[in-house]
């Protein structure tokens, strides 16, 4: 019967065919222990009626009325004020006394309702409990009709020709109805947390660099950043080497020529690296491996002119052959940030990073020493994680070596210090994912996407 009903509201509400209601009615009923008082009276009273005028012993008395009766008729009879309980002799306290339990329960059972209070004091003793009964009432409606007729929806020009549209009942409009929600662009989590690091930048006082070529020459991304060309770094099995267009057709030849005397013998204090450098390796054309192939195109920009300190940033693709697992692929975003002056030092190193992290909300700092081939001295950095409650890694920094600066032709007195870091990894830890391909591929869950909060870096 419910769920017919059910169906008719659905159906037939928009329509009034017919009207229906919920009727629900609650009365009281007896418990099992409530009938037991209506028929033989409330342990009380039982127990102020074995109380003979004299009085009697508790003894004899609790073996009148046996443990239940006597246990509960004691209590609520010393509550009434009814008896008087010696440690050995019980006795009255009134001459007469009315159960008025019992005529409460007398008139429950025959269907009367006594008042509140003595409804909530006989709920307390648990001698009544409610019965619900439901039901529902279904009559006719304002528009009912033995048989139903399908509203239309449309005016359409059949109607007009026929003339039926005389006899059509039309749709109301629900103004009130919502529409379809809009499907709108999303911001990927990456882009999220790639833009709070361009402001952090940007509030530092760093301009950005273009980093749209994804396809550098071996002699930007590698030569001319003092990376022998035996590196194991520039070993296929490391690189994409494009196929088409294999190698590059313009390079600065001026410069070109210091980088291989650099290379091979040395200069400006070094002794180089002692091989054959071979042009051919230099000019062949592979996808950046880092965003420092940038680095290097925009210092060497900036030597060709008047010095002027800059401070420099880019956040863009870089692509690696390596394994794809659930920490690596094969491309990702490389942060890059540095900073060329004279005189800069370590501790100003240091002190840019403290600068920088903090922003993240990384004040806490580690400094390991590392190895690059461009960078002397060199740190890997380390930053204490407070949700995580750990130290982690958080990127990678040193000095431009000179082998790399002078060549280029900037003053000796200039030096620049450079920190780098992925974009993936702290996405990762900021949205809770263990997995890169879940935040970057082709697997990645559009809901994600879509349900992703906004970022806060720092906060």
């Amino acid at each position: 019967m419910k769920r017919l009903l059910m169906s008719l509201r659905a159906s037939m509400a928009f329509d009034l065919l017919m009207l229906s209601s919920d009727i629900k009615k609650e009365r009281w009923q007896l418990t099992a222990e409530g009938k037991t008082y209506a028929a033989n009276g409330s342990p009380e009273f039982q127990l102020f009626m074995a109380v003979p005028p004299e009085g009697i012993s508790r003894v004899e008395l609790q073996k009148k009325l046996g443990d239940p009766g006597f246990k509960i008729g004691c209590q609520q009879a010393i509550k009434n004020k009814w008896v008087e309980m010696g440690k050995s002799q019980v006795s009255r306290k009134v001459a007469h006394v009315d159960d008025s339990v019992k005529d409460m329960l007398v008139k429950i059972n025959n269907g009367e309702a006594p008042n509140q209070e003595g409804i909530d004091a006989l709920k307390r003793r648990k001698l009544i409990s409610p019965q619900v009964w439901k039901g529902y009432s279904v009559k006719k409606g304002p528009n009912y009709a033995p048989k139903r007729r399908k509203p239309a929806t449309d005016l359409t020009r059949e109607n007009l020709q026929s003339g039926e549209w005389k006899d059509l009942q039309f749709k109301e409009y629900n103004f009130l109805a919502k529409g379809f929600p809009i499907e709108g662009g999303y911001l990927h989590p990456l882009l999220k947390v790639r833009r709070q690091m361009q402001m952090i930048f940007l509030q530092m006082g760093f301009e950005e660099m273009p980093t749209n070529n994804y396809v550098e020459s071996s002699f930007w991304n590698f030569d001319a950043l003092f990376q022998p060309q035996q590196h194991p770094a520039r070993d296929s099995h490391d690189t994409f080497f494009l196929k088409e267009p294999s190698t590059t057709k313009t390079l600065p030849e001026d410069y070109v020529e210091r980088v291989k005397q650099i290379h091979e013998s040395g200069g400006h204090g070094s002794r180089g690296y002692g091989y054959d450098w071979k042009r051919e390796e230099a000019n062949k054309n592979l996808l950046r491996t880092h965003t420092t192939a940038v680095s290097s195109r925009m210092l060497y920009a900036l030597a060709k002119k008047p010095f002027e300190a800059k401070r420099y940033y880019s956040i863009d693709r870089v692509f690696r052959n390596e394994a794809v697992d659930r920490t690596h692929l094969a491309e990702f975003h490389q942060i890059e940030g540095l900073i060329c002056d004279r005189g800069l030092s370590l501790g100003d190193l240091q002190g840019v990073l403290h600068d920088f992290f903090s922003r993240l909300g990384m004040s806490k700092l580690r400094f390991k020493p590392a190895y690059n081939p461009y960078t002397e001295p060199s740190m890997e950095i380390f930053g204490y994680h407070e949700g995580l409650k750990k130290w982690v890694e958080v990127g990678n920094s040193g000095m431009f070596r000179p082998e790399m600066l002078l060549p280029m032709g900037l003053p000796e007195d200039v030096t620049v210090i450079a920190w780098g870091l992925s974009l993936e990894r702290p996405t990762m830890i900021l949205y809770g994912i263990d997995n890169i391909r879940d935040l970057f591929g082709h697997k990645v869950d559009l809901g994600l996407i879509k349900s992703n909060p906004i970022c806060r870096i720092g906060l």
